[in-house]
């Protein structure tokens, strides 16, 4: 996935004061902290499309992971990027995956005019991409490789020359599909995100990313051959 891969390696190199670390944080760590987070949360409970309790759960730890993955802190999430049960007039047959790169939304089709949808952050101008691909494959927590042009420019690159293992910190996130047209390697993937922040943008080089909670549900629920369709965005 050798566009979107440097897009993402070099925009996490250039995260400022957001780490990973902060987004991510579930629990306030001082008294003061503590009493802001609840007026949000209290503020925030009537916008959420199910009960907020359930959003924390469904965003909680998964320790059940080859590498654990680290609750999401919600009260930093517009709702409209959590996962969700919505009705779906669309065409497309049940288990057909559907990318609408303007709403930022992924939609799993299914029976009796609904869909699951889920937040995602798709390609930026100049690397959108649109048409009907296939999941040709799937990984959990796949290797991260830098193309040979990045590795060549760039020294923080070079140490992943052969590979970044899959983990928390990997750009690939804790899952990727791999899109085909045919035979042809699209190399345009759906997979999880180390930066939760970029979803509901368009940041990437073309790829799909969701929040790690989100590829994790979406990988089990879409099996290998399952038809992809990415709308074309809107003409201004």
């Amino acid at each position: 996935m050798s566009n979107d891969r440097v897009s993402t390696f070099e925009s996490k190199l250039k995260v400022g004061s957001m780490t990973r670390r902060v987004f991510m944080l579930a629990a306030p760590v001082a008294l003061a902290g503590c009493a802001q987070t609840t007026r949000m949360q209290s503020a925030e409970i009537s916008g959420f499309p199910q009960p907020y309790a359930s959003y924390r759960s469904m965003y909680g730890p998964i320790l059940s992971e080859s590498h654990p993955v680290a609750p999401l802190d919600i009260g930093r999430v517009d709702p409209v990027w959590l996962r969700q049960d919505v009705a779906y007039g669309g065409p497309e047959r049940p288990g057909t995956v559907v990318v609408d790169p303007d709403e930022r939304h992924l939609y799993l089709v299914r029976t009796s005019g609904r869909a699951l949808r889920y937040g995602v952050g798709v390609g930026r101008e100049g690397f959108d991409w649109s048409g009907r691909a296939v999941v040709k494959h799937k990984s959990a927590w796949p290797t991260w490789t830098p193309p040979a042009e990045m590795v060549a420019r760039d020294p923080r690159a070079r140490p992943w020359a052969n590979g970044m293992p899959g983990g928390p910190d990997n750009p690939l996130g804790a899952r990727a599909m791999y899109l085909f047209q045919g035979d042809r390697d699209t190399l345009y993937r759906i997979h999880g995100t180390s930066e939760p922040w970029t979803i509901g943008s368009a940041v990437s080089s073309g790829c799909v990313r969701m929040f790690n909670h989100d590829v994790i549900d979406l990988y089990r629920r879409v099996p290998v051959g399952t038809t992809v369709v990415v709308r074309p965005t809107s003409v201004a």
